[in-house]
Formats: structure tokens, C-alpha cells, sequence
């Protein structure tokens, strides 16, 4: 090591024996700086290890969970994270209840559906009046707490996960007095390291390589070579002399030992130290796996009152360590012995810069001795053992009360909504009535388009017209399509409130029909389509002159003239009757409701009164005119009979 350099000395330094320099008590001299600097000990400098990680671990190829450790020190993260997505949920759902949800084409309103389609929790569990069937209904409002609910569930199984993974086990320690046997059963490579912080070498060491086993004073008192337990070396480094001692395969079966070295001085290099590091390991000799050490570093401020000193003199500074003896019974019974520091006990030093220049002056302690005092705690051994505190039933317990808690909480605010707020029990309704029309809409303008490309607007408006002049009895006409991709037309459907029959009838033979038969032909004609008709209405082309001369005739002034003409005879003229002096059909009953969503069995009952009176009434038209037109057929076939008889 580098001895401090002649006059001028350096800042907190001083002279002795007139010609050199030394760092004041409790500073270290820097060779690179070439100042004497005050020898600090960081509070992190201790480390102990017991050797045995009780944490679950991953492959690092296939997961790395140091990585994610770092982000996940404890519980508190899951459960900050599931708050802030939880509210950023209820946000976003509040936002898009406040959308209009107009015709159901914008975006806001298949928001609104699909979180109602989330309705998985609550769909059966919604607000519902007395005497009503339990129906599965999924509104808005549910979808929303349903996926709160599972965001809160997940977070806090995320938090249990990490308490199972970190805390999922506890050591148990059991102490048991030992034998000889399970002494020197134990095995294990140790290795000790003690190196005096200072300016000194290896070359200030003296008086080392006796070994001292069992108390001083009494009967087990031995003293031995050191060789004969470790061997021991001394290494130089940049901290100071470092004694290296090594013992392979120990067997520790004493109580005590003592192994005590000295550093002296050496001309213009004095023997001093500012602290002592230590570092005692010890592992398997068979494994070798699993390491337990303990380190540290002693400061010159060990004593009270904490101030800078300096060792110097005869009085020995002495380290104690113990040596505990482990069998860890969840590790295939690996016997591993734990090193602990238990106490420093300074030697002679010195705080006041005189005396240290004296004592550097004078020759009488000019050395440093140091004692490492090793106790083996042979009477008893500890047992450790892992304990499960979470087993299957227990964590499925946990699981249970979480998701209850979790579905619980949203399911009072579900319930305290849907009774408070009257709108919200039949929110569900209004969606699907809106989604309903919307496809209704949609399906109808698909049609439209299939109609249109299918046969095309040309063709569709030659039929219309076709309709028009041609012969049939239609209830309702086709309203025109697109013509020609530039404009549309509507028309309106042709009801026809009087029963008329065509005059004009083409029919496939070429031969001329009489009157009789053109008349009796028109009227089964009229009757073939009247009959098809959906609304049981009879009506003829509004575009075609009526027989008022061959049939019934026309209505004029209100008032119904019946005329039966014939080129070559009239017919009998039928006698109305009474129900048939007005031809019009009457439209059909409305339904009456009441507002609300109630509908009561009186007004049930009262439509389909009314829808049966209806149906009653047009049954009487039917049979009226079927009697009427059978008349006219048989009066036609005799009138025919009787001109061909002539």
C-alpha cells in the first residue's frame, strides 16, 4: 500500500516524528486523490442470505418474473388498476347514455345495444312489478354494472393470484436439541473473510497460525494449528490486507473457536486501521446450490458517542459470529449451516489526534490485533419446513366471496336505479322497438331493390298500366318503383268502396259470344278475383266504364239505380233486398287501446267483438251477392235456351 507522502501533508493530516504525515482519526488516506478522506459506511452495507429462495420462480426462457416483480410490489397495483379501469368504464358508459338514439342507423345507439347485449349478470334480476312472469330482459343499465362487475371481480382475483403466489407458504421453524450424529452429519464448505480497512499490506501481518478451540479457563480449553481446521491465505487489495480462511467439507463439532492475527508496524509505515469488512459464506459440498452468507462493514463509529477514531494498540478488536445449523425438511433434508454476525468488540483506538501522534511516535503499540471468534450452536439444530396457508377449499372460499361481493355491490345500485328512476324499467323495450323498425325498413328496401333489378322499372310501370286497362277485379294497385334511375312516382292503391263489373272481356276463343254469356262470364269473373282477394274486397279496374245498362248499373245522386240490359231481350230484373241497397263496404273496426303498457281482458274481448260483428257483416255481403249473380246466371242460360228454341 501507498504511504503518505513527505511535507506539506495534505488536508487533515498531521505530523509526526517530524518528518512524516498521517491521516487524522477516523480518515483514509486516497492514493489517486492524494487526500485523506473520512472512511463513511452506507446503512445498506449489510447483507445476509440464508440461501434458500421460498418465492415461486419461472423459467427465465419461458417467463421472466423478476421483470414483472418490479412493476408488481404488492397488492396495491391490481387494486389501483381495477379502480381506474372500473371508473374509466362507468365514465365511458355514462357519456353514451346521454346520445340521442334517433332512427338507430348512428353510432351512439349501437353503443347503447351492444352494452345492453353485455346484460349478462342481470338479465333475469331487473326491477319488476307484482304479479308478473320473470323474464329475461337486458337493458342498458345492466350491461353497464354487468361488465363493472366483472372488472372488479377480476381485479380482485388478479390481487389474490399475487397474495397466493408471494405469500402462498409460511416457514415454520422447529428447534430440537442434536447428537453427535446429526453434528457430523453436517458437511459444508465455508469460507471467511476478514480485511482490515487501512493503508497497510499483507506485510504487516504477524502472529497467525494457531487455532484456539473451546473457552479459556476450563477443561475443553485446546489449542491446535490453524491448518488443521482451514487454510488460511492474505490477499492485497484496495480496501486493505484481506485473511482469507477455507475450510472443505467441516465438520463443526465444537462450540467455540478463536483464530487471532496481528498487523505491525513497518519503518515510515505505521500500523493503523479505520474498520474492519467481513463476508462468512457456507454451502452444500455436495450440492453446492444453495449458498447462505453474511456480510457487512464495520465503521469506526461502532462505539457510542459516534465519533471518528483510528485502531491502534494491544487490545484485541474481536468479531463474533454464530453458526446456526439448518435441516430444511422441504429441500430433500438439505443440512445447511447459517452464518449470523452477533457482535464487534473494539479493540484499543484512538479519537484525539494527539494521542494518535503519540502513539505513532512511540514504539510500544505499534500493532493491530484482531480475533475472529466463531461459536457453533451444537446443542440444538433448527428443522425448517414449508406450511400451506391457503389450500383449495380455502381458495375457492376466497373466489366465491369475491365474485358475490362483486356481483352484490352492483346489483343494489341495479336495483336502487331501476326503483328510483320508473324510466328505466322499460328502457329495454324502447331499443328494440327502434332496432325492430330499423330492420323492418331495411328488409323493405331490400325488396324494393330485388323487385327493381329483377324485372326493372320499365317493366313494373307496363304492368301497372297493363292492370289498369286490362280485365281484372284488383284490390290494391302496385306503386310504381324508380323510372328509368332519375324520378319517382308514387300511386296510390286503388280501393273500390262499390261493386262494379267489367264490360269489356276478352276471352282466348274467337268465336262471338252472346250477351248472356259475356254477362255471366264478367260476373264469374269478378267473383274468381273478388274472392282472392286479402281484404275481401270486391272491386273491378276504376279505369273501365261500368254496365249500367247490362248490370247493376251505376250510383247516381246517392242513390242506387239496378238495370239488366240485353241486345236482343231484357232480362228479369231481380228484386234488391234489403241488405244489399248499398254496395260499399264500410272499413274495418279500429283496435282501441289504452296508453300504457297494460292491455286489459275487457278490451281484448271488446276487439275481437268487434272484429266478429265485421267478419259477420261481410259474410252476408258475400252470400247476398253469390245469390244474386247465381240469378242472373240461371235467368241468362233460360233466356239462351229459349232463343234457341226459336
Amino acid at each position: 500500500m501507498a504511504s503518505l507522502p513527505s511535507p506539506p501533508c495534505p488536508s487533515n493530516s498531521f505530523f509526526y516524528n517530524n518528518s512524516l504525515c498521517a491521516c487524522s482519526p477516523g480518515y483514509l488516506y486516497n492514493s489517486t486523490a492524494k487526500t485523506c478522506e473520512l472512511f463513511q459506511v452506507s446503512g445498506d452495507s449489510w447483507v445476509v442470505d440464508s440461501g434458500v429462495d421460498y418465492s415461486l420462480s419461472f423459467p427465465e426462457t419461458i417467463f421472466s418474473f423478476d421483470s414483472i416483480k418490479r412493476f408488481t410490489q404488492s397488492q396495491a397495483v391490481f387494486l389501483e388498476a381495477t379502480v381506474v379501469l372500473l371508473l374509466s368504464w362507468l365514465a365511458f358508459c355514462c357519456f353514451v347514455r346521454f346520445r340521442k338514439l334517433r332512427d338507430g342507423r348512428n353510432i351512439w345507439f349501437q353503443i347503447r345495444w351492444w352494452i345492453s347485449r353485455l346484460d349478462i349478470c342481470f338479465s333475469t334480476r331487473h326491477w319488476l312489478d307484482d304479479q308478473k312472469v320473470v323474464v329475461k330482459r337486458k337493458t342498458e343499465l345492466g350491461g353497464t354494472f354487468s361488465i363493472a362487475s366483472l372488472i372488479l371481480f377480476i381485479g380482485l382475483f388478479a390481487a389474490l393470484l399475487y397474495q397466493i403466489i408471494s405469500k402462498s407458504k409460511v416457514e415454520v421453524h422447529n428447534v430440537r436439541a442434536t447428537n453427535a450424529p446429526d453434528l457430523a452429519s453436517f458437511t459444508n464448505d465455508m469460507e471467511f473473510n476478514i480485511t482490515t480497512v487501512s493503508t497497510m499490506s499483507c506485510s504487516h501481518l504477524r502472529d497467525i497460525g494457531t487455532l484456539v478451540v473451546g473457552n479459556p479457563g476450563f477443561i475443553d480449553y485446546r489449542v491446535a494449528p490453524l491448518s488443521t481446521f482451514a487454510n488460511y491465505s492474505c490477499l492485497n487489495t484496495t480496501e486493505g490486507p484481506t485473511m482469507i480462511f477455507k475450510c472443505d467439507n467441516c465438520q463443526l463439532i465444537r462450540d467455540s473457536v478463536y483464530i487471532s492475527w496481528q498487523f505491525g508496524d513497518l519503518p515510515n509505515d505505521p500500523a493503523t486501521a479505520v474498520g474492519f469488512q467481513f463476508n462468512l459464506s457456507a454451502k452444500n459440498h455436495i450440492g453446492k446450490k444453495h449458498l447462505s452468507f453474511v456480510g457487512g462493514m464495520l465503521k469506526n463509529g461502532s462505539n457510542r458517542d459516534d465519533k471518528p477514531i483510528t485502531y491502534r494498540g494491544a487490545v484485541p478488536n474481536i468479531l463474533k459470529f454464530n453458526l446456526f445449523p439448518r435441516i430444511y425438511k422441504n429441500l430433500h433434508d438439505l443440512k445447511l449451516i447459517q452464518p449470523m454476525f452477533h457482535e464487534f468488540l473494539p479493540g484499543s483506538s484512538y479519537s484525539n489526534t494527539s494521542q494518535l501522534q503519540a502513539s505513532l511516535e512511540s514504539s510500544n503499540n505499534g500493532l493491530i490485533n484482531i480475533t475472529l471468534y466463531v461459536n457453533f450452536l451444537s446443542a440444538y439444530v433448527v428443522e425448517i419446513d414449508n406450511q400451506n396457508i391457503l389450500g383449495p377449499v380455502g381458495f375457492l372460499a376466497d373466489l366465491g366471496g369475491l365474485y358475490c361481493i362483486s356481483i352484490g355491490i352492483f346489483f343494489y345500485f341495479l336495483v336502487q336505479c331501476e326503483y328510483r328512476i320508473k324510466k328505466l324499467r322499460n328502457e329495454d323495450s324502447i331499443m328494440r322497438k327502434i332496432r325492430n323498425r330499423r330492420k323492418a325498413q331495411d328488409r323493405w328496401d331490400k325488396l324494393r331493390k330485388y323487385v327493381m333489378y329483377t324485372w326493372g322499372c320499365n317493366t313494373l310501370d307496363d304492368s301497372y298500366n297493363n292492370i289498369r286497362e286490362g280485365t281484372c277485379c284488383s284490390s290494391f294497385m302496385v306503386e310504381s318503383l324508380h323510372k328509368n334511375g332519375s324520378s319517382v312516382k308514387h300511386r296510390q292503391h286503388n280501393k273500390m268502396d262499390t261493386i262494379s263489373f267489367n264490360r269489356k272481356i276478352n276471352f282466348p276463343s274467337e268465336k262471338k259470344a252472346t250477351p248472356g254469356q259475356i254477362q255471366t262470364q264478367a260476373a264469374q269473373s269478378c267473383v274468381a278475383k273478388s274472392t282472392s282477394n286479402l281484404e275481401g274486397r270486391l272491386s273491378c279496374s276504376r279505369s273501365e266504364p261500368v254496365l249500367e245498362s247490362k248490370m247493376f248499373g251505376a250510383v247516381r245522386n246517392g242513390k242506387h239505380e239496378h238495370r239488366i240490359g240485353s241486345h236482343d231481350g231484357d232480362v228479369p230484373k231481380p228484386q234488391a233486398s234489403p241488405t244489399t241497397d248499398n254496395y260499399s263496404l264500410p272499413p274495418p273496426p279500429s283496435l282501441e287501446f289504452k296508453s300504457g303498457s297494460e292491455i286489459s281482458m275487457s278490451d281484448i274481448k271488446k276487439n275481437f267483438q268487434s272484429l266478429y260483428e265485421y267478419n259477420v257483416m261481410l259474410r252476408e255481403r258475400l252470400v247476398t251477392a253469390q245469390s244474386m249473380i247465381q240469378s242472373l246466371t240461371t235467368k241468362a242460360s233460360s233466356s239462351r235456351e229459349q232463343e234457341s228454341r226459336k
